[in-house]
């Protein structure tokens, strides 16, 4: 699975699991639901750590338990994140 892919799964499952909507969401995080909305359709391609902390917030875990999620167990790096170095930080 890529990267964006486990991301937006991970947010999906658990707004499912908190029995919140993307408005709530929005309000409860501070990030514009437009925002949310292309982050769960896979147009926002690499949302940035400060985004991923407040939908967090906004959810009531921290940012580690968001990445403890079955989602990034096997993730699939695109050619841009290996050149990066982004492979190596996860």
């Amino acid at each position: 699975m890529k990267s964006q892919e486990a991301v937006a799964r991970r947010l999906t499952k658990l707004c499912y699991e908190k029995g919140c909507s993307l408005y709530q969401l929005s309000y409860g995080s501070g990030v514009h639901v437009s925002t949310i909305k292309s982050i769960m359709n896979g147009k926002s391609q690499n949302p940035g750590i400060k985004t991923l902390a407040r939908l967090c917030e906004g959810l009531g875990i921290e940012v580690q338990d968001f990445f403890e999620g079955e989602e990034f167990e096997e993730l699939e790096f695109e050619e841009d994140e290996k050149e990066n170095g982004l492979e190596e930080a996860v």
